[in-house]
């Protein structure tokens, strides 16, 4: 499964009222580390698929989310969880760190 974009009007219904833990990408056309991780957060999402939910959201079109949650850095990932924020994951990492910090927070380690 390929990650969903979300929006401003679509945040509550795909993100804080999903039933199973969702991973929000925060992202932008202009930030270089959010490219490479993309291709690591599209393979957990397939991997997950049905346990995790994967989605995007850019930064620039959506700036009131970004704002409400803080995100100051990209890219940020903040795992939500019974429509609440979980944990946050901030930069760039290989496949493996990212899968590992991702479970941990979600205690499915």
């Amino acid at each position: 499964m390929r990650m969903k974009e979300v929006s401003s009007e679509s945040f509550n219904k795909e993100v804080l009222e999903e039933k199973i833990p969702v991973v929000v990408d925060f992202w932008a056309d202009w930030c270089h580390p959010c490219e490479v991780i993309k291709p690591h957060l599209e393979k957990l999402a397939r991997e997950y698929d049905g346990k995790i939910k994967f989605v995007a959201i850019d930064v620039e079109k959506n700036s009131d989310i970004a704002t409400k949650y803080e995100v100051m850095n990209l890219p940020t990932l903040l795992i939500f969880k019974d429509g609440k924020v979980y944990g946050e994951i901030v930069g760039a990492y290989p496949y493996s760190k990212l899968k590992e910090e991702i479970l941990g927070i979600l205690g499915l380690v």
